[in-house]
């Protein structure tokens, strides 16, 4: 596990300045819809969105062959991804196990959002990817105006509420961005998979070592290129693949490993060494709170001495939830998402799954009877159309 640690602190303190850039002004670089969807014989179409703070941002709405026929969709449903991931981790399998697939061929009208920094999005107005400014941002961001934005840009076209469907990361946007009646009044339920908003029971062994470290405190570029060569160069004999990423997540029972070389085409996408630093954060102080600057900076930009909480009795009581959750997630710890359930004025339905870790919802081969009818089953409940 040293090794690991000294090779990961090594490669993210890299100057970013060497980094390429994939992530070109104003221009994609890469179609998740080219890549993923249309191969696949789905339709897909791309849409970008300008956030409130300037970054242009990709979705991509999907049909299946049956909904190119009769023109006529069901209820609108967002897939957000979770950290270092993007929209491509919702179809990386076949068509009759990826949700983004498995949601179209039920009817669904589906969105896929991807957020700043992953390479289907397209940038900044201002700033390019080699620019500071550009990188300066954390998950509370990426609620406050990514996820916001996303769901006020379907609701709109829609004209009527969405589902919401997050992963990991995706859950903690969630969570923050659901306590603002604003974004909450757009939602028709959520469905989150290994549910996220405190982190101060994680086990995960490489995680913990890194925050014991202060990994966070030490590294000064940001989490681009570097990362993707790092996991690249770490699976090409140095480790077992599946070994480095069960010191991260913990145990996944039921996921395809013959597949990672595949995965790692497109997996892990960019993020902020800010957005690492919130995580620790997080891990640390076992709050869910905005980003903590220190005492002076906190009271500039928030007016008190500690950054203000997001407050989960926020979340309207109205508003149904429906939870996936393992009991080999290190990473969404059982203890943690009862801390949560605690905290919601709501209570969610739960799908408790013994041996699911945090990688098996999104990619486990099982994972449509073992998960996602469960989930369907639920959006069935609260929405019905004649369309279904």
């Amino acid at each position: 596990m040293k090794w690991l640690l000294v090779a990961v602190l090594t490669a993210l303190t890299i100057s970013s300045a060497v980094t390429q850039s994939h992530i070109l002004l104003g221009s994609p670089v890469n179609s998740l819809c080219a890549d993923l969807i249309h191969p696949a014989g789905y339709s897909c179409t791309e849409h970008t969105i300008q956030t409130k703070d300037g970054y242009i941002l990709a979705l991509q709405r999907v049909a299946s062959p049956a909904q190119n026929l009769t023109l006529q969709y069901g209820p609108p449903v967002l897939l957000q991804h979770g950290l270092f991931m993007a929209g491509d981790v919702w179809f990386l399998d076949s068509p009759k196990e990826s949700l983004g697939f498995i949601l179209a061929d039920h009817g669904f009208d589906v969105w896929v959002g991807n957020v700043r920094g992953t390479r289907y999005s397209y940038g900044h107005v201002t700033f390019s990817e080699t620019d500071k400014e550009f990188w300066d941002w954390s998950w509370q961001d990426l609620a406050m105006y990514d996820l916001a934005e996303m769901v006020q840009y379907m609701y709109s076209l829609a004209n009527s509420k969405i589902f919401l469907v997050g992963h990991s990361q995706g859950t903690i946007m969630s969570f923050a961005a659901l306590t603002q009646p604003r974004v909450a009044e757009m939602v028709e339920a959520a469905a989150l998979l290994c549910p996220i908003s405190y982190l101060d029971h994680v086990t995960a062994p490489l995680v913990e070592r890194m925050v014991f470290m202060h990994l966070d405190q030490l590294v000064f570029c940001d989490l681009s290129e570097t990362l993707v060569k790092l996991v690249d160069s770490l699976c090409e004999g140095h480790m077992e693949c599946t070994d480095f990423l069960s010191s991260i997540t913990g145990e996944n029972c039921c996921f395809n490993a013959s597949r990672i070389e595949y995965y790692l085409d497109y997996e892990p996408h960019p993020s902020s060494v800010k957005n690492l630093r919130h995580l620790f954060q997080m891990i640390r102080k076992g709050s869910f709170a905005q980003y903590d600057y220190g005492f002076l900076k906190n009271i500039l930009t928030y007016g008190t001495s500690k950054p203000p909480e997001f407050e989960l009795g926020l979340i309207p009581a109205s508003l149904p939830m429906w939870m996936g959750y393992g009991g080999s997630d290190l990473l969404a710890d059982v203890t943690d998402v009862e801390r949560t359930l605690a905290e919601l004025p709501s209570r969610p339905e739960l799908l408790y799954l013994e041996n699911y870790g945090h990688i098996d919802f999104v990619l486990s081969t099982s994972a449509k009877e073992d998960v996602y009818k469960h989930m369907i089953q639920f959006f069935r409940a609260r929405k019905k159309s004649s369309i279904w």
